[in-house]
């Protein structure tokens, strides 16, 4: 009879182990999706901005002609990225602040700060999120 009532046991047990691993599945792939594009940026502005910076003397982007550069990372897929520089959030607005200022963000970071206006880092994050 012990053996019966065991069986039951393990088996909703089994069933429990199941639904948290699908439903930590499923919350892993809610963190996973792109985030939103910028708020009031205006993406096209935003790519004709990146060769206006010279963005693409280091950096490879996808619809800037101009953008070949190979000293830092690609931005091909930026928008599916979950984080800017290794260990900021990719959302919007830690994209514009990070394009104004990256060595405030990240002291001694390789990207130089360039000088970029609140209103034109608006603009290139809408454009960098947009690629996926």
């Amino acid at each position: 009879m012990a053996a019966t009532v065991g069986k039951p046991r393990r088996l909703l047990g089994w069933v429990a182990v199941g639904g948290l691993l699908l439903l930590s599945c499923t919350q892993v792939r809610l963190s996973e999706a792109p985030p939103p594009a910028a708020e009031g940026g205006q993406p096209e502005r935003g790519r004709h901005l990146i060769a206006h910076y010279g963005c693409g003397a280091c950096h490879t982007i996808p619809g800037v002609p101009e953008a070949k550069g190979r000293a830092a990372p690609p931005l091909i897929s930026f928008g599916q990225r979950a984080f800017i520089a290794g260990n900021l959030p990719n959302t919007p607005e830690n994209l514009a602040r990070w394009i104004m200022n990256p060595q405030e963000v990240e002291p001694g970071t390789a990207m130089p700060n360039l000088n970029v206006t609140e209103e034109d880092a608006v603009d290139i994050a809408a454009y960098l999120e947009s690629l996926q």
